[in-house]
């Protein structure tokens, strides 16, 4: 055990900068990832949810929604039901191929955006699904069509159902970039390789890099709820507004009752019939 821990300290002495590079790198390719992961998922999701009027839309209409719910299917069921990393190698290297040459960044970027968007998409369209749909029903009512009701009424309520969700992409991310080493994106994966290969130390270097795993997910969850309780707002629910007419309405406090005659007939009294 204590060879454990001097060969620990050895490799944190030597590649310590190395580790925290790596570690920032991952962090990058998570964040960035996931926040355009989650723009194509809204806009996969909310596409998959427009309506086909049989009655009203024309026959073009009908089949060029048919085609891009079927395009988009196809999109989302390919990238979730293939790894990350035969995506990686298959946009890196397999697009050569073709005479399209990414850089490394950039597929890196690419590789996990669309990824994460293929997930994300049915996670916002099952949120979608969830909202009460008197709710579209109201925003149609007044004359919002399909694509203001999606922005100012369905995602707004939908966002705060798939907070968790995006929070679990974007911890799955963090650990899930360590494949894209095989486009030689030096994250911390990647280092761990080359420590491996430089010291032969493997439980060693694995043990750092768990724990440097496990520290950025744990950070990013506790992150996570704390924007969860700040999106709950607050308990209390005061009137926020200006209007003195608002403050008054409905908060006057009737007067004592008075149990003498208030008949508004009764003058001088004697009482008009």
């Amino acid at each position: 055990m204590q060879n454990f821990f001097e060969n620990c300290a050895n490799i944190l002495q030597q590649y310590g900068f190395s580790y925290l590079r790596g570690a920032g790198t991952t962090l990058l390719l998570a964040l960035v990832g996931t926040f355009f992961g989650c723009l194509i998922g809204f806009a996969v999701g909310a596409m998959q949810t427009i309506p086909v009027d049989k009655q009203r839309d024309p026959a073009w209409k009908r089949g060029l929604l048919h085609l891009l719910h079927g395009v988009l299917r196809c999109y989302v069921e390919l990238f979730r039901g293939t790894p990350m990393i035969v995506q990686a190698v298959f946009i890196y290297y397999g697009l050569m191929q073709f005479g399209v040459k990414l850089d490394m960044w950039a597929a890196g970027f690419l590789i996990v955006s669309i990824n994460t968007g293929a997930y994300m998409a049915e996670t916002v369209r099952g949120g979608i699904v969830s909202i009460d749909p008197g709710q579209t029903e109201g925003a149609m009512a007044i004359g919002m069509n399909h694509w203001q009701t999606m922005v100012h009424v369905i995602l707004p309520q939908a966002l705060r159902n798939i907070i968790p969700q995006i929070g679990n992409n974007f911890i799955i991310n963090i650990k899930d970039t360590s494949v894209l080493s095989v486009i030689s994106i030096t994250d911390l994966f990647f280092v761990h390789k080359s420590v491996v290969g430089a010291l032969y130390t493997y439980f060693e270097s694995a043990s750092i890099v768990m724990v440097i795993y496990l520290t950025m997910t744990l950070l990013a969850s506790y992150l996570l709820r704390l924007w969860e309780k700040a999106l709950d707002g607050p308990q209390n629910y005061d009137l926020n507004t200006t209007d003195t007419l608002a403050y008054t309405s409905g908060m006057y406090n009737a007067p004592d009752p008075n149990y003498e005659s208030q008949n508004l007939d009764m003058k001088g009294g004697a009482a008009h019939v």
